[in-house]
């Protein structure tokens, strides 16, 4: 059965002496906006949850290269693959026949948790001049916003001399270009971030109550398993998660007034205004 109930939540974390979320348009450096205050894309936040998930087993589309479980070079290889995905035939769609994309939908979502959660599109073009591109779009249930800290970041930014050189140096005493580098790291923040579970695109789908509340055991423990020397372990902390469950599919309120009933503050501590008959649950971070 998919999803009974609307859902909404919200994460809020910190961050200490570590770069959450780097630019790499800017150097790496952590993002920011316009105004100053960090930001994490909603990209980002979802990388983790794929791998939470992955990491407890689950059946995960879209993997990253320094995380993946099966040595397909590209989502095409695993969405064509027969032992990790759905094999070739299940892409050659003839225009004649339309339906088709349905059914290699459903699979699609019966296969992968993330692609029934977030929603995938399958966009192969032509291999061959016999043979047809496919576009099949799938709209997930799932949505999670980019986080941003509670007030504006302070970054710190320190040159580093790596411990070998990675080219060759024009002369003896020459240090190659590539030797010196540059950290970039977030003191210390607040951050929050929201998200939502719609019933009615979990119907087509196939999101269930059951998948839900595998995201509501994996936002708690978001950052584990996630160390990497810009995001030493412990640096990133999900303080709380807050989770409302409405009472019907459509919802009592619309996810922005649930939203805004949360406000944090720089130190992590939060308040939260009431609505009638929707009791939100708080769940500490791992």
């Amino acid at each position: 059965m998919s999803l009974e109930n609307k859902i909404d939540f919200a994460i809020i974390f910190s961050v200490k002496n570590a770069n959450p979320n780097g630019d790499p348009l800017n150097g790496n450096r952590p993002r920011v906006d316009y105004e100053g205050f960090g930001e994490i894309s909603d990209v980002c936040l979802k990388r983790k949850i794929r791998n939470r998930l992955l990491a407890d087993g689950y059946s995960i589309f879209v993997q990253s290269d320094d995380n993946k479980i099966d040595d397909m070079p590209n989502l095409r290889a695993r969405a064509e693959s027969k032992e990790f995905g759905l094999g070739k035939e299940a892409f050659k769609i003839d225009k004649k026949k339309p339906e088709k994309k349905d059914i290699t939908a459903k699979k699609a979502c019966e296969k992968w948790f993330d692609v029934r959660a977030f929603g995938q599109l399958f966009a192969f073009g032509k291999k061959t001049d016999d043979a047809s591109g496919v576009s099949i779009p799938i709209r997930g249930p799932v949505t999670i916003q980019s986080a941003f800290s509670v007030e504006p970041v302070d970054i710190t930014s320190i040159q580093i001399v790596k411990s070998v050189n990675a080219e060759e140096a024009k002369g003896k005493s020459d240090i190659s270009s590539d030797r010196m580098g540059m950290k970039h790291r977030v003191d210390n923040a607040a951050y929050v971030t929201f998200g939502s579970m719609n019933p009615q695109l979990a119907e087509r789908t196939g999101f269930s109550n059951e998948d839900a509340d595998i995201i509501k055991q994996v936002l708690p423990r978001l950052f584990e398993g996630d160390a990497s020397s810009a995001r030493p372990e412990g640096s990133m902390t999900v303080e709380k998660v807050i989770w409302w469950q409405h009472n019907c599919k459509s919802g009592q309120y619309s996810s922005a007034r649930v939203h805004k009933t949360l406000r944090v503050a720089k130190d992590g501590s939060y308040e939260l205004d009431k609505l009638d008959d929707l009791k939100p649950e708080i769940i500490d971070g791992f």
